[in-house]
């Protein structure tokens, strides 16, 4: 019995009998949205999940404990308490150690959903090969985690503020497969198409559930990546946000942020810069997503029910 792992009564119960449920990760709530934006995103994300008949589980660490779905009330406490820590993979163990609450990023969501049994997983943009990498050597987490964890994390590409090229030059290094859900162009989070290409798409739930099924067959233990545009009526051009990108990151080098404050400043910053449209915007793709990643998991459920049957 995993001690450290709570997982929500009806998640649990859905696990058991083969229903499909999507994992949702809690640095969003704590760091990525201010409030109260940050309560009613997650609650509307998890609306998206449970309108398409899947059910929700909003993964963090609540006094020292793995959490494989929040209740209402700990979503609603996780959302208004300040000081919440970042936990990414590394910091695991030190976090329930101190029985400390945290908020998991993607790298530590994957990794948790995964021991609970949960396959799918809705964020807004994952991380990636930071710009000037090559001096920094700073790389996220959720890079090597994508790699070795088998989840399918439905996301809106990359976040803007990284350096594209070279996440997915990384992801392909390390097998990820990353394909498009409609699309055959990288999105940049708050933008449609940046300007990259993909090799594949697919462009029905069902589609890329017999993308999961055949790669994790094959014994491929990576996740998969599944890049869903933001909705055309809330994306913004590109040129306005790599401007406000430029800006942002003069700003951040200036104040010496590093490391782990690296992101949450600068989406404050591009907040600010462009008077909420990139928050309206990370607002609708978070939504999106979530219900994107519903209607996987839900063809995916029903792949594995009729494998077992003919078996």
């Amino acid at each position: 019995m995993d001690t450290t792992l709570l997982i929500r009564e009806d998640v649990a119960t859905a696990l058991r009998a083969g229903r499909p449920v999507v994992a949702l990760e809690s640095t969003v709530i704590a760091h990525g949205l201010p409030r109260p934006q940050n309560l009613e995103t997650a609650r509307a994300m998890e609306a998206a999940v449970r309108e398409e008949g899947v059910v929700p589980a909003t993964i963090a660490i609540m006094d020292g404990r793995l959490v494989a779905g929040l209740s209402s009330e700990q979503l609603a406490t996780f959302a208004a308490t300040d000081g919440i820590v970042k936990v990414s993979r590394a910091d695991l163990a030190a976090a329930l150690a101190a029985r400390q609450t945290g908020a998991t990023t993607v790298a530590a969501t994957m990794l948790i959903a995964s021991r609970a049994g949960i396959r799918v997983f809705a964020t807004g943009g994952i991380g990636g090969v930071h710009r000037g990498a090559e001096l920094s050597f700073d790389i996220s987490a959720d890079l090597p985690e994508i790699a070795r964890t088998p989840v399918a994390v439905v996301c809106a590409g990359a976040k803007a503020i990284l350096d594209l090229p070279r996440t997915l030059e990384v992801l392909e290094t390390f097998g990820v497969p990353v394909t498009g859900f409609r699309t055959i162009k990288f999105p940049a989070f708050y933008v449609e198409d940046s300007g990259l290409p993909l090799q594949t798409r697919v462009d029905t739930p069902v589609e890329a559930a017999h993308l999961m099924r055949i790669h994790w067959e094959m014994g491929l233990s990576s996740g998969i990546v599944f890049c869903n545009p933001p909705p055309s009526a809330s994306a913004l051009r590109k040129q306005e946000v790599d401007a406000w990108i430029t800006q942002a990151l003069q700003s951040a080098a200036a104040a010496g942020i590093r490391g782990k404050a690296v992101t949450p400043y600068l989406l404050n910053y591009l907040a600010k810069a462009s008077h909420g449209q990139t928050l309206e915007t990370n607002i609708a793709l978070l939504v999106n997503n979530a219900r994107v990643a519903a209607q996987i998991a839900k063809a995916y459920s029903a792949l594995e029910f009729s494998s077992r049957v003919e078996k």
